[in-house]
């Protein structure tokens, strides 16, 4: 495995692999790795199987975080992550440096940014208003610098991918999204990096994320009619509260490639859902209609 720091460097090699042909499949992350990064990294691989190249990068950008919200706490631990990309097989562990991604900072770090205007109104968008510009600015600088075939995205973070297929789309970037399943850990709870961070008496507490998917989704399969989004709401919203370390940020039921809010909540809508579990912002979403992760 080859570890890149150098930003030239990675576009000099996406280069080469681009004149000889060679397909490249990218996995973004912010490091911390987990099984469900190592799902993303698998999924990479089979797509471009043996005589394609696999990326991983690890960089926790600071312009998707609001100045109140937890940069300085979020996991680092490059070892671990290097040990883990070179037995999953990672071809180019790409690791940039914050002076070099943003030589301008502090933040804001450029008078050019990436803004997706529709998709970004709602749920991650409203709660944290600044996060989807710094998201999607730092992957049109990454794409620009890996220049992938296909990038792998992870489907707990269901708006993110869309913003990101839809930036890709309008601004004519010739790669493909690749959105993969949730995994989630025994108890439902679905695997992040801020897990990590959870207290011993929050961690239990924490799957109360899931346990609200899956109360909703009964009652929306149970019924014959469409349900009520704000009587659905409701009731996620009494099942957090019974928590005592839980605190719900949002909870919205949408139309899953559009992502408009439906007032009147069926098989074919989707979920999302925010809880802060302590000091720690969790998320979730799943599709309603069918048993998936």
């Amino acid at each position: 495995m080859r570890i890149v720091v150098a930003l030239h460097e990675m576009q000099r090699l996406a280069r080469r692999w681009r004149r000889q042909g060679v397909r490249v499949a990218f996995v973004p992350t912010m490091g911390a790795l987990h099984t469900g990064h190592l799902s993303l990294v698998q999924e990479a691989r089979r797509r471009v199987k043996s005589s394609g190249r696999v990326v991983v990068s690890v960089f926790v950008n600071p312009t998707q975080f609001a100045p109140h919200e937890d940069l300085a706490a979020y996991p680092r631990n490059l070892a671990r992550d290097r040990a883990l990309c070179r037995t999953s097989g990672v071809d180019v562990l790409f690791v940039p440096e914050d002076t070099a991604m943003y030589p301008q900072a502090p933040v804001p770090p450029s008078s050019t940014c990436v803004v997706e205007e529709a998709l970004t109104r709602s749920m991650e968008g409203s709660a944290r208003p600044t996060h989807f510009r710094g998201v999607t600015t730092v992957l049109a600088k990454l794409f620009n610098l890996v220049l992938p075939d296909l990038a792998i995205f992870g489907a707990k973070d269901w708006q993110q991918a869309a913003v990101v297929r839809r930036m890709v789309r309008d601004l004519n970037f010739p790669l493909q999204i690749v959105v993969a399943p949730t995994v989630r850990e025994s108890d439902g709870l679905a695997m992040s990096s801020r897990n990590q961070r959870l207290a011993p008496d929050e961690r239990p507490q924490a799957t109360v994320l899931w346990r609200s998917i899956q109360w909703a989704r009964g009652r929306v399969q149970a019924a014959r009619r469409a349900v009520p989004a704000a009587q659905l709401q409701k009731g996620v919203a009494k099942l957090v509260a019974s928590e005592p370390a839980a605190r719900l940020d949002y909870v919205a039921f949408f139309d899953p490639d559009t992502l408009e809010p439906t007032r009147a909540v069926h098989r074919t809508s989707h979920m999302a859902l925010a809880v802060f579990v302590g000091k720690v912002r969790l998320i979730d979403n799943a599709p309603l209609g069918v048993d998936a992760p």
